[in-house]
């Protein structure tokens, strides 16, 4: 029996994905608490203490897994349920990871142009390309990624909001179509688009596509991100040395060249090579970002020295919502204060 390339393509998603759900990415997350008396041992308290207090930022997300760690591992991490809610996230608990994908294909552009990203790259990857009019449902599951671009408004161009930054998933599903010398996956359908981002970024990261969305699409894993993460602070990315480059300012009340953003309660972040810098003057510490709109919220700090995810599957705009837990708990093993 002949089946056309799109029921193929439909056929081998679902075994990746029945794949990934069955048996999960390793183990990698660490020790979830460090030994008494070590150093970190206070400052996991804190931030064991902020996660699961009984009330505040974190309470409100449950249930989420947390993770804190440095470039050789988890330092700390945990579980944190919710009463009644027989949900437990763990980093190996497979989910929609939402817009936490930009920083991939972010990553993937600079290793791509070997760490030297071009004009046009910086125009869209900071969403100021002009490319604003990306649906809300996206994508077709069984879409190539230009034909993602072709469905709807997707592909539509505003010339008046070149320049401006605009937080719309168009930016990034048309730069990847573009033919060579652009990234020229406008080809590919989900299946070949996560074995074209882990041939670059690093097979030992599993992650799917449930759209053929780069800005949205990936499903994934917290212990899988923190490989990613990790390999951005050793180094073995160029990502590293782009992270808070050619940022912009997003937030229309304050930035006159902002046409809207996620990031609600007046917070004035910047947005860089498809992550956030969070350098709010009041609440800002300069980490870097991508939460992801159902709540998975994963993070470097300024100084390039932790990472840390919370995990969850939440309604959309729960992206925003684990980043005020997620502030706290990096604040508490800072500071090893509870926050």
């Amino acid at each position: 029996m002949h089946l056309s390339p799109r029921v193929q393509r439909a056929a081998i998603r679902l075994v990746l994905l029945v794949a990934l759900a069955g048996c999960g990415s390793p183990d990698e997350s660490g020790p979830s608490e460090p030994e008494p008396g070590s150093e970190n041992a206070a400052k996991f308290a804190a931030a064991k203490a902020t996660a699961e207090a009984a009330t505040g930022f974190c309470t409100a997300i449950r249930p989420f897994y947390w993770e804190i760690g440095d470039r050789t591992g988890a330092l700390g991490n945990g579980s944190v349920n919710q009463s009644g809610n027989s949900t437990t996230y763990t980093a190996t608990t497979p989910m929609s990871i939402a817009s936490a994908s930009k920083w991939i294909y972010g990553a993937y552009v600079a290793e791509r142009r070997a760490g030297v990203l071009t004009a046009e790259d910086i125009q869209f990857l900071s969403f100021r390309s002009g490319y604003t009019n990306f649906t809300f449902t996206g994508c077709d599951n069984f879409d190539t990624v230009a034909e993602c671009v072709a469905r709807s408004t997707n592909g539509v161009f505003t010339a008046a909001n070149v320049g401006k930054f605009a937080y719309d998933g168009g930016h990034m599903q048309k730069h990847a179509s573009l033919a060579a010398p652009g990234m020229n996956l406008g080809a590919m359908g989900n299946t070949a688009l996560a074995l074209e981002i882990r041939r670059v970024l690093g097979t030992e990261i599993n992650l799917t596509y449930t759209q053929p969305q780069l800005a949205g699409g990936i499903r994934s894993t917290a212990a899988d991100y923190a490989v990613f993460l990790r390999k951005i602070l050793n180094n073995q990315l160029h990502m590293a040395a782009l992270l808070g480059t050619n940022a912009t300012c997003t937030n229309p009340l304050t930035c006159p060249t902002a046409l809207n953003t996620p990031i609600d309660g007046g917070l004035n972040w910047n947005y860089s090579m498809g992550h956030w810098v969070e350098v709010d003057p009041v609440s800002g510490d300069g980490s870097f970002s991508s939460a992801g709109a159902f709540g998975f919220y994963p993070w470097i700090n300024a100084n390039k020295s932790l990472y840390g995810i919370v995990a969850r599957v939440g309604g959309a705009g729960g992206g925003e919502a684990s980043a005020q837990c997620g502030v706290r708990i990096r604040k508490a093993w800072v500071t090893a204060q509870v926050q």
